[in-house]
């Protein structure tokens, strides 16, 4: 706490900042979302737009984001305060509003995840009918009481991870989870392949169909890839805040990135040859991580058990970004305003699970209760989604590219080597093709 002469918190290793970070990028986006995308967008030709998108504006971002932490030590606001100053600060406004914005809706889906996990180990999903599983799932959604509990429970998790600050807190929670994480998924992978009829969904996931590009694919991967590394929201500002001027920035950056897409990459892989095997849709939507997949896993062999391994993957990955976002938070009210970080989580804490009570209420009593035709619910993911995020990724990847360029330039050079040539590179991608791919996903959200 810089304000109040405290010393701030660092990452007790790489390793932990590595894990912690790849745990910020990898959460319900790759897990939940990214298989479903896979599936309404053509299967392989889907993932190769996705993999050239995130090996070029991804990391392009996502090291820009690092850079600026690192540079500043300080909080998204703080940070472009130190380097800048003047109306620069208002992007670090914008990663710090994304972040308050998103974590309660977020809180809300994690609940949810951590009531399908109890409910699988109950035998209440052990239904083959994907109707009445549907029916289940609205009624949950739809409850008053019971979802905004579960919500309450995610949100109690969180706070008490953050409260033990970041090495202590979070890092050691990330070294814990993230390898449980792989393992999980992995263990799904080998289930998934191994059941009669995987072959279909995966020649879908691996043999591409490139008459399935356009337009929409590709502006619909371009929003995944963003989503799912935690770009625009002032995540990897602030864990890069937290990094020793000795590490590696690039190859950090790099290995987080390289995560993140391999466990989006392994969750379409437990996924789809899964729904092939028992002929259910792919493209099913939000639905199919609710609805589709316990009617999979109840007609499995094991069923219960796999079920229930992968709604604790979804949990855990859930949680792991939810640390990120709520940090976010944190660390701007320690930085700048001279709170204590127990005042701060537990106080931001207790404010966003109240705004995620009427976005859980969404899906029930207040299901009529909409603003611009959406719900509260909707209108919380569109405004961070569809606006904050792609504005402050354009806005820090110019920042990078046109302002502070020298200075990034050295953060991205390892100590006591020769500035690699790929630099150069990396700057133009943040000052002209970052900002005009990012632009035209701003546009589109529009």
């Amino acid at each position: 706490m810089q304000s109040t002469g405290d010393t701030r918190g660092h990452w007790g290793s790489r390793l932990g900042f590595i894990l912690a970070a790849a745990g910020s990028a990898v959460g319900l986006g790759n897990i939940w979302k990214f298989p479903y995308i896979t599936g309404q967008h053509g299967g392989a030709a889907f993932i190769l737009i996705y993999l050239a998108l995130v090996f070029t504006v991804g990391i392009g971002v996502m090291l820009a984001e690092l850079a600026i932490g690192r540079m500043s030590q300080r909080n998204p606001v703080g940070a472009f305060a130190r380097l800048k100053g003047g109306w620069w600060v208002a992007v670090g406004y914008f990663g710090v509003a994304a972040a308050f914005l998103i974590l309660p809706f977020y809180s809300v889906v994690g609940g949810w995840t951590i009531a399908y996990t109890v409910k699988t180990l109950t035998g209440a999903l052990s239904v083959t009918d994907p109707t009445a599983l549907a029916a289940t799932f609205t009624a949950f959604a739809g409850d008053a009481l019971e979802p905004i509990a579960w919500h309450g429970i995610f949100m109690a998790l969180t706070v008490t991870v953050v409260l033990g600050g970041i090495g202590a807190g979070i890092e050691r929670t990330c070294r814990i989870l993230f390898p449980a994480l792989l393992l999980i998924l992995l263990a799904l992978v080998v289930r998934a392949l191994t059941l009669p009829g995987a072959e279909k969904g995966l020649a879908f996931y691996l043999t591409p169909d490139f008459s399935q590009i356009g337009t929409e694919m590709v502006g619909a991967a371009l929003s995944q890839v963003f989503f799912s590394l935690g770009l625009g929201m002032g995540a990897m500002i602030t864990y890069g805040s937290y990094l020793g001027t000795r590490d590696n920035l690039a190859s950090a950056g790099c290995w987080v990135t390289l995560l993140d897409t391999a466990v989006a990459l392994l969750a379409g892989l437990a996924v789809l040859p899964a729904v092939f095997a028992f002929g259910m849709n792919p493209g099913e939507g939000p639905g199919l991580s609710f609805i589709t997949l316990p009617a999979v896993f109840a007609r499995m062999p094991g069923g219960m058990v796999f079920g229930m391994m992968f709604f604790l993957l979804l949990v855990i990955a859930a949680l792991t970004s939810a640390l990120s976002l709520l940090e976010v938070v944190v660390a701007y009210l320690v930085d700048e305003w001279g709170i204590k970080r127990r005042t701060a989580a537990i106080g931001s804490g207790a404010i966003m699970f109240a705004i995620g009570v009427p976005a859980s209420l969404s899906f029930g009593p207040l299901a009529n209760a909409t603003l611009f035709g959406k719900t509260v619910f909707g209108l919380l993911d569109y405004i961070s989604v569809n606006l904050l995020l792609p504005t402050g990724g354009i806005l820090i990847a110019l920042f990078v590219g046109w302002v502070v360029w020298p200075r990034a330039a050295t953060e991205l050079t390892p100590p006591g080597r020769l500035q690699p040539r790929w630099v150069t590179a990396w700057r133009w991608l943040c000052a002209v093709v970052a900002p005009v791919v990012i632009g035209w996903i701003l546009v589109k959200g529009l």
